[in-house]
């Protein structure tokens, strides 16, 4: 079969494409024109998507940094652990937690009663600047978001940093100096998108909202809904010497 690696990373791909083609659009509309105007069904479908593909692609990191931990960790085991089985499944989980989790959380939306006047402070519709706009209870909503971030984004960047912390740690104990380079190469593209994902995700969703800036909202979710997704596929070809390899031969050709 197939790497696992590039399995996972046509997923990512997938789910970069999603969201970019989910914001972008209504996000160049808003710059261009000032302003847009989105029908209340089509704002409900653009967060259902956006925090459909956030959660995808939180899951896809997090499977991915279990690979590359098995890659490292277990060099002569990977290939029994890593079967195509558990690959599936893996895949499978990522894409049944990202389109079924925001399904509760927008028949709660649902629910709310929206005041006007119905402007959004967003360039597009984020559950922050939408229940701005609500005069409802928001009390089981907040609820379910928080419980949300616990276990979706919380729980499994914890499980990033332990799988990196013992990657580092077998990396250290490696004697050789080029097998140490070649281990911290095969990770160092995911940490670096692991990085800038989550720290983005951590500042706009699990940050104290005292002090909130919608300003520093809106320079966020950029780079989180369009730069991020721009610059994956750079990062993973310019540090992969086996696509750089490849490129060479298609240019050649």
């Amino acid at each position: 079969m197939k790497s696992p690696m590039y399995i996972f990373l046509s997923h990512l791909s997938l789910s970069d494409i999603l969201i970019s083609t989910n914001v972008a659009p209504n996000a160049l509309r808003v710059i261009l024109l000032g302003k847009s105007s989105i029908p209340a069904l089509s704002c409900i479908t653009q967060l259902y998507f956006f925090g459909a593909s956030t959660i995808l692609e939180c899951c896809l990191l997090t499977v991915m940094s279990y690979d590359r931990y098995l890659a490292i960790c277990r060099p002569l085991r990977y290939a029994s652990i890593m079967n195509i089985k558990l690959l599936n499944s893996l895949v499978t989980y990522s894409w049944m937690v990202g389109f079924l989790q925001p399904l509760i959380t927008h028949t709660l939306i649902l629910q709310q009663d929206f005041c006007g006047p119905n402007v959004i402070d967003h360039f597009f519709c984020d559950v922050a600047p939408l229940l701005k706009l609500s005069c409802s209870d928001q009390t089981l909503l907040k609820i379910e978001v928080s419980i949300v971030a616990l276990f979706v984004g919380l729980l499994q960047f914890l499980f990033i940093i332990i799988t990196y912390v013992l990657i580092f740690d077998s990396i250290f104990h490696m004697s050789s100096k080029a097998g140490k380079e070649k281990a911290f190469s095969t990770c160092s593209s995911h940490l670096a998108v692991v990085c800038t994902y989550y720290g983005t995700l951590i500042i706009l969703y699990l940050s104290p909202s005292r002090g909130y800036s919608f300003s520093l909202n809106k320079m966020l979710s950029i780079i989180n809904t369009m730069v991020t997704p721009f610059f994956n596929p750079i990062i993973y070809t310019l540090r992969n010497q086996e696509i750089r390899t490849a490129l060479k031969v298609l240019l050649c050709r």
